[in-house]
């Protein structure tokens, strides 16, 4: 790792804390916070890549683990892995190095269309498929009810794919930071 990706991953790990300055709304039923952090997820894999990407959102995960308060509305420390939202936040860095693997892949045919598609498989497939039976045992609620809990995020983490995959686009015409061979 260069100096220059060095650099790219510090910076998107400070994007995701200025995320955190939205005030999160949290969701009744299954006690987890909208916020637009996980738009940062999706906005590091794809600008970023599959390793710079994850690393970012790692780097951004091991400050709120040791108690920096950059989630929305100012959380921070170990607990909150522990919580309703802790699923979502593990696969954090997964989903962006999923969402990098597949930005890398198509990038010769990146469009609006495939860099959508991609933010919905990695950043809200993906971060559901471990958020929503994390939710259930945490809130020891059943299956369904998280499933149904968290169909509350959907209209907004598309908007949110919409929003990644246009700025991906765009970087790409611009200023393509991820490199083919």
């Amino acid at each position: 790792m260069n100096t220059r990706d060095m650099v790219y991953v510090a910076l998107f790990a400070a994007i995701m804390a200025v995320l955190g300055l939205f005030p999160p709304i949290t969701l009744p039923v299954v006690g987890v916070p909208i916020t637009a952090q996980s738009m940062g997820v999706m906005i590091a894999g794809s600008v970023l890549g599959a390793k710079r990407g994850g690393l970012a959102v790692l780097i951004f995960l091991i400050l709120v683990a040791v108690g920096v308060p950059i989630l929305a509305g100012g959380r921070g420390g170990f607990s909150i892995f522990l919580g309703p939202g802790g699923g979502f936040l593990f696969s954090w860095p997964i989903a962006a190095f999923v969402i990098g693997m597949l930005v890398e892949k198509w990038w010769d045919r990146l469009n609006m269309i495939n860099a959508t598609a991609i933010n919905i498989v990695g950043g809200i497939v993906l971060i559901y498929a471990a958020g929503i039976p994390w939710v259930a045992v945490a809130a020891e609620i059943g299956i369904a009810k998280a499933f149904t809990g968290s169909m509350g995020f959907v209209p907004g983490d598309i908007v949110k794919a919409l929003i990644a995959a246009f700025i991906a686009v765009t970087m790409r015409r611009a200023y393509p930071i991820i490199k083919t061979a």
